[in-house]
């Protein structure tokens, strides 16, 4: 499995769906080779549980392998469980000398024939270079069918998860599929498992190497990220990518209906996979209870262009209009949180809207034990996890139309992102009315218990099976 991102570099769909299906692989008696860009120090962990490799000293270690660790502990307390299966490799100093290694540069793609027990080698990457949306003098976003009304983001220098490998992200991602080129050289393996586009060149010089059938997994596109205004070089990485696999997996079939449309791939290839949540059971219930008078309504996210926080402004400013003992909480960071935050003084609603930053850990049950709803405004999302966690935290939710896990959710108020006035209806329809409240939390929350990794990672194997045949 080719990964760039894993926890805890970022917290949100892409670390925590490569963290959750390499578990239910190991569960279902998958082996896993799984190769990340540098290995993990410290125990800084997310709302998810992680295992991360070791960093180690010793040159004798064989191949380089970086053993999986029981350093990193789940926010509540407890150990997470060994992986049996799964070894990591990890791309930095130690592995040096692959970098060098000959990527082949027109060689094509050949469907090996293995045995379906397979070894999968799986990669993957994240990041989310965004650019902020129009806004009217009243606050009010304006409707766009699709991206902001900006230039493209150049993201070898923007903001978010490739700040952590340097300044220009396109020779890390060279350097990555050198350096997994290299690893597989010496490694046996049935399936690449290639997660995102920045894990797409790696697969495909290891499929060339190989000759083993490439799967590529799509959690996001370029258009997803910016709108219209796509970042040429990575579309035509993703295009390049998404057409060398034996089969692709989305996260949705909003985001299937992109690549099929978009990328012009035959839609015979490409499958659908839901993504989940982490089965730890349900959120702690020991943590102090907070009394307020007011309804509190949570924007939890990166504060960027695709999820939509100037659309949460304007509807909460016409919730304000309506009901005043109400505060709007938006949990995040992203490159849009200054702007956000001075268009809420300029809605005049500044004091009624809390910026909190990041949060992880006993922070994020916490945000969302203080919820009365939770909103998720996205203009594109591929799938969106977060609701799924708010309802196992028992909190409603309202979702746009425009995301993947809205094919998915019964029980959830929806709503496209630039309908301003029924997102704020919605919002006063549930704070006002608790039988309203109370149906979307108990049924919600049953519902989603029906997300289960171990499916996501059953439904996997099952691609594998096509992609080997």
């Amino acid at each position: 499995m080719l990964g760039w991102e894993f926890p805890p570099f970022i917290s949100g769909g892409l670390g925590t769906a490569c963290y959750g299906l390499t578990r239910g692989l190991d569960r279902l008696g998958v082996s896993v080779l799984f190769v990340l860009p540098q290995s993990v120090e410290g125990t800084e962990a997310t709302h998810v549980n992680i295992l991360s490799p070791s960093v180690s000293t010793d040159a004798d270690l064989p191949e380089n392998v970086f053993q999986p660790t029981r350093a990193a502990v789940s926010d509540s307390g407890e150990t997470p469980p060994d992986f049996q299966r799964v070894e990591f490799h990890a791309v930095e100093a130690a592995l040096r000398p692959y970098e060098s290694a000959p990527l082949p540069t027109d060689a094509p793609l050949s469907a090996g024939a293995a045995d379906p027990s397979e070894t999968v080698l799986s990669v993957s990457m994240d990041s989310e270079p965004t650019a902020g949306g129009p806004v009217d003098s009243d606050g009010a976003a304006q409707p766009r069918e699709q991206g902001p009304d900006a230039g493209p983001v150049d993201v070898s220098t923007a903001a978010g998860p490739g700040r952590h490998y340097g300044g220009d992200l396109f020779s890390e991602v060279e350097r990555y599929a050198r350096s997994a080129y290299g690893i597989a050289r010496r490694s046996e393996f049935d399936v690449i498992h290639a997660h995102d586009w920045m894990t797409f060149p790696a697969g495909m010089a290891v499929a060339n190497l190989s000759g083993k059938p490439l799967v590529v997994h799509v959690h996001s596109t370029e258009f997803d990220r910016s709108g219209l205004h796509v970042n040429q070089r990575v579309y035509d990485i993703e295009r390049a990518g998404m057409h060398a696999a034996a089969r692709v997996i989305c996260v949705s079939y909003l985001t299937r209906n992109m690549v099929v449309g978009r990328y012009g791939v035959d839609p015979r290839r490409v499958e659908v996979v839901y993504n989940a949540i982490d089965d730890n059971g349900p959120a702690r219930r020991n943590l102090p209870a907070i009394s307020k008078d007011e309804k509190i309504v949570l924007f939890l996210g990166r504060i960027t262009m695709q999820k939509g926080p100037e659309y949460f402004l304007a509807a909460a400013k016409r919730v304000l209009g309506i009901m005043d003992n109400v505060r709007f909480i938006m949990a995040g960071s992203g490159d849009m949180i200054r702007r956000t935050i001075e268009l809420a003084a300029e809605m005049g609603i500044g004091h009624k809207v809390l910026f909190t930053g990041f949060l992880r850990g006993d922070d994020v049950r916490r945000v969302f034990r203080m919820a009365d709803l939770y909103v998720m405004p996205s203009v594109s999302e591929p799938f969106g996890i977060t609701p799924l966690e708010a309802l196992s935290n028992d909190v409603p939710v309202l979702i746009s139309k425009q995301s993947g896990v809205a094919e998915v959710l019964t029980h959830a108020l929806k709503v496209d992102f630039w309908d301003i006035d029924e997102m704020a209806n919605k919002i006063v329809a549930v704070l006002r009315h608790p039988p309203l409240h109370a149906t979307l939390r108990d049924h919600g929350g049953i519902e989603v218990q029906s997300f289960s990794w171990n499916d996501a990672a059953a439904a996997c194997v099952k691609v594998y099976k096509l992609a080997l045949g």
